[in-house]
């Protein structure tokens, strides 16, 4: 579906991403896992054309991506939820998710109409006429979530969903994604939730420093203590900040 071969990404002069390899198949839900800093939202910046490669191939299905505006990829099918979610906050809910329906481009299919979205997050129907910013945590979230997804996309973008959230929320936001790539929609998930990756997702990536150092399916990675107590497990250092 998507491939990733040789990625060089930059910030200014900074040398972020060192050569990234990375594939995704369709139907499948796959995590980029690693430290803070390590790479993982540079590579989905890079992947959504918000940061161009200076070196390397992106192709989704089968046909090259880089150089591509962010707009002009979600409109081949890709998605993107931020870390910071980036709802409009002074919209309702209801203005959000109708930006984003006008914004699906030709050739959207029509999947995630407002209904749908509504039956999917009840919380989001009760909230419909109020403003982004009044909604809590989880509630802006599962809108971000909400929003992409009307842009009928067929692979999803996630960064650090569960970040913040209370784990009751955390558990329903597991559901939905769950729920979405049961629907046929591809997930690429960061995320620093070890327990919620390995209960959603088919195989792993492990960055460290802008390189892949590990990729393995999900009983190989739940079996591998090794690379997660090397390259996901805080230090002393990190864990008093």
């Amino acid at each position: 579906m998507i491939q990733l071969k040789n990625i060089h990404s930059y910030y200014g002069k900074s040398h972020v991403l060192q050569g990234i390899d990375l594939n995704i198949e369709k139907d499948e839900i796959v995590t980029l896992l690693g430290r803070n800093g390590a790479g993982k939202t540079t590579t989905i910046k890079t992947i959504m054309g918000l940061i161009q490669p200076r070196q390397g191939s992106i192709t989704y299905w089968g046909e090259s991506i880089v150089g591509l505006k962010p707009f002009q990829v979600a409109r081949k099918g890709i998605a993107y939820v931020p870390e910071e979610r980036a709802i409009f906050p002074h919209l309702t809910v209801m203005e959000n998710l109708k930006i984003a329906q006008m914004a699906k481009g030709m050739g959207a299919k029509g999947i995630w109409t407002l209904e749908r979205i509504f039956h999917k997050f009840p919380q989001l129907d009760k909230r419909k006429n109020q403003a982004g910013n009044s909604l809590s945590g989880g509630e802006q979230q599962m809108l971000a979530i909400a929003r992409a997804l009307m842009a009928e996309p067929d692979l999803l973008l996630l960064d650090e969903p569960s970040e913040g959230l209370a784990p009751v929320i955390v558990e329903e936001l597991q559901r939905i994604m769950q729920e979405i790539a049961d629907h046929g929609i591809t997930l690429l998930l960061v995320e620093q939730n070890i327990e919620m990756c390995t209960i959603l997702a088919h195989r792993h990536y492990v960055i460290d420093q802008g390189r892949i150092v590990y990729h393995g399916t999900n009983e190989e990675f739940m079996a591998n203590d090794e690379i997660k107590d090397r390259y996901l497990t805080l230090s002393a250092v990190e864990q008093t900040i």
